[in-house]
C-alpha cells in the first residue's frame, strides 16, 4: 500500500474519494472530483500559515502570508473588491500579497483547483455556473466561519462581528447548525419596472392579482411585453418568484416545508396555485423567444421600453447601470397578492442574506481568508460596497450618511413597508441537483404551456430523490 506525500493511505483515500462522489461531487467524467476529502481535523494541510493572535489580529492571521481570492464577475461587478476590501485587507497587513482574481463560471474555473486540493483561500460562489455549496460543506472543504463571527468587530467599537449582522444572516449561511457561509449582500427580490415608463403611461403598481394582470393588458395594448425573464440562465429569478406567491397564499413555512424535504411539500396546494397562476403569466404575456436569451439581453430589452416588469433581486440597477438611460429610474414593488384569503400581507417580500462568501478549510491561509471576510463585514468595507453596487450588505446601519440612487432607495421602502414579513429559502444552496431541475421545469412551466401538475410532480421527484438518496446529506432548518 503506498502513501501521499501528506502521509495519507491510497486505500483511505480512494475511500473517501468514492465517498465524495456518492456524494454527487462528481460533476462531469472531465471536471472530476470536487474533492476526496470528507473534513476532519486530520484531514488539513500542517502547512497552513499562522500568526500570533492579538488585540489588533484576534485571528491569528500570518502578516506577511499570500491571500488568494476569487470573486464573481457578475451583476455586482468586482470594484467593490479591488477598490475597498482588498485595499483594507493590505493596509492591516501590508507585507501579504493578495492576489484578486476573477470570473463568471465559477465551477469551470475553481473546481479543478478543489479537486486538486489547491483552493484559493476565499472564494465569492455565485453566477449560474456556481459550485454545489452543499457538496463543498459535505466533503470538508468549507471553514466553519465560527471563530469570525465571534472575533471583534473590525471598526465598531465594543461589538463581536456576529452583533453587527443583520439578524438571520448567520443562519442563512449555516449547515445543520454550523456556520460555514458568509451571505454577505441583503438582496431584496421584487418585480422591477422603470418609474419613468409608468409616470409617462399613467399607470399605477399593482398590489392585486386582478390588478398586475390588468396592467399587463395595457402593456400588451401598447404593443410591449408585460413581463419577461431570460430563460438560458435566469430561471431561478422566476421560481423565486412562484414560491414567493405559493408564501403569500399559504405562509413561510410553505418554504420551510420544501427546505426540510418534507413528504408532499412540493405538491402542496399554495405550491400548485402559485405554479397555475404563473403558468397563465408566461402562456399569454411573455415571448418564446426569451427562452433562448441571457439575463442582461432581457435587461436591456427593459431598459429600452420594450418590457414593463422584470423579476429580479436589487443587485439588477447596478448590474444594468451602463445601459440605463438618464432618467429610468428603477423602482421595485412586491410579488402582487395572489387574493384577499392570503395568509401573508401585500407587502410581504422574500428578502435574504445573499451572495455566498466561503473560506476554503484547505487553503494555505484560511485564517486569512477569514480576516479578509472580517473587513468586508467592517462599517466602512460595507459602505464602500452598497457605494459601489446599489445593494445593501448585512452590516446594520451600513448606508447611514449615503446618498442612495433610485433603486436602492425604493427597494429600502420596500423592505420597511415589509416590516418582518420577510422570508426566504435554502434548499436551492443545500441541494443542487433540485437547484438545477428547478430551472428546467420552471423555463417549461413559463415558456412551454403552463401545466402547474407537470411542474410541481416534477420537483415532488426531485425532491424525493434527494430524501432517499443516503450519500446526499441532508440539512433542517
Amino acid at each position: 500500500m503506498s502513501v501521499t506525500p501528506d502521509g495519507t493511505s491510497d486505500l483511505t483515500r480512494r475511500r473517501l474519494l468514492g465517498r465524495a462522489a456518492a456524494a454527487g461531487l462528481l460533476a462531469t467524467p472531465a471536471a472530476g472530483l470536487l474533492s476526496g476529502c470528507l473534513g476532519s481535523g486530520d484531514d488539513e494541510p500542517d502547512n497552513q500559515a499562522e500568526g500570533e493572535k492579538s488585540a489588533t489580529n484576534p485571528l491569528g492571521v500570518d502578516a506577511k502570508a499570500p491571500l488568494e481570492l476569487y470573486i464573481f464577475n457578475g451583476g455586482l461587478g468586482t470594484k467593490y473588491a479591488t477598490d475597498v476590501h482588498v485595499p483594507s485587507y493590505k493596509k492591516s497587513f501590508p507585507e501579504a500579497d493578495v492576489k484578486f482574481n476573477q470570473a463568471e463560471e465559477m465551477a469551470t474555473v475553481l473546481q479543478p483547483r478543489f479537486t486538486s486540493e489547491d483552493p484559493p483561500d476565499m472564494v465569492n460562489n455565485a453566477g449560474s455556473k456556481l459550485m454545489d455549496q452543499g457538496a463543498l460543506v459535505q466533503a470538508g472543504q468549507v471553514q466553519d466561519l465560527t471563530d469570525l463571527f465571534n472575533a471583534p468587530s473590525l471598526d465598531i467599537a465594543g461589538k463581536t462581528v456576529k452583533d453587527t449582522l443583520v439578524p438571520g444572516t448567520i443562519e442563512q449561511g449555516s449547515f445543520n447548525g454550523k456556520p460555514y457561509v458568509l451571505n454577505y449582500a441583503f438582496t431584496v427580490f421584487g418585480l422591477w419596472y422603470s418609474d419613468k415608463l409608468f409616470q409617462a403611461n399613467g399607470w399605477t403598481a399593482p398590489k392585486t392579482w386582478d390588478e398586475f394582470t390588468a396592467l399587463l393588458d395595457k402593456a400588451k395594448a401598447a404593443g410591449k411585453t408585460g413581463y419577461a425573464y431570460a430563460g438560458a440562465n435566469a430561471a431561478y429569478y422566476q421560481y423565486l418568484v412562484i414560491l414567493t406567491t405559493a408564501a403569500k397564499i399559504g405562509g413561510a413555512d410553505v418554504l420551510k416545508n420544501i427546505d426540510n424535504l418534507e413528504d408532499g411539500a412540493w405538491t402542496a396546494e399554495p405550491v400548485k396555485q402559485a405554479a397555475q397562476m404563473w403558468g397563465e403569466i408566461g402562456s399569454k404575456y411573455m415571448l418564446k423567444a426569451h427562452l433562448g436569451l441571457r439575463h442582461t439581453e432581457v435587461q436591456l430589452q427593459q431598459n429600452q421600453d420594450q418590457v414593463v416588469f422584470y423579476p429580479s433581486g436589487s443587485w439588477l440597477e447596478n448590474e444594468q447601470a451602463k445601459d440605463t438611460p438618464a432618467g429610468f429610474n428603477y423602482a421595485v414593488i412586491p410579488v402582487p397578492s395572489a387574493s384577499s384569503s392570503d395568509k401573508l400581507p401585500q407587502t410581504a417580500i422574500y428578502a435574504a442574506a445573499g451572495e455566498m462568501y466561503f473560506v476554503a478549510s484547505k487553503g494555505k491561509n484560511p485564517r486569512g481568508g477569514m480576516e479578509y471576510l472580517r473587513h468586508m463585514l467592517s462599517k466602512e468595507g460595507a459602505k464602500g460596497f452598497t457605494q459601489l453596487t446599489k445593494v445593501l450588505t448585512v452590516v446594520q446601519g451600513a448606508t447611514e450618511g449615503l446618498t442612495i440612487s433610485p433603486g436602492l432607495t425604493s427597494s429600502e421602502a420596500m423592505l420597511k413597508a415589509a416590516g418582518s414579513d420577510y422570508f426566504a429559502y435554502r434548499w436551492d444552496t443545500w441541494y443542487k441537483k433540485m437547484d438545477d431541475e428547478c430551472r428546467a421545469a420552471t423555463n417549461e412551466l413559463m415558456f412551454n404551456g403552463g401545466d402547474a401538475n407537470k411542474f410541481v410532480t416534477r420537483m415532488q421527484k426531485v425532491a424525493d430523490a434527494v430524501k432517499k438518496d443516503p450519500s446526499i446529506e441532508k440539512f433542517t432548518r
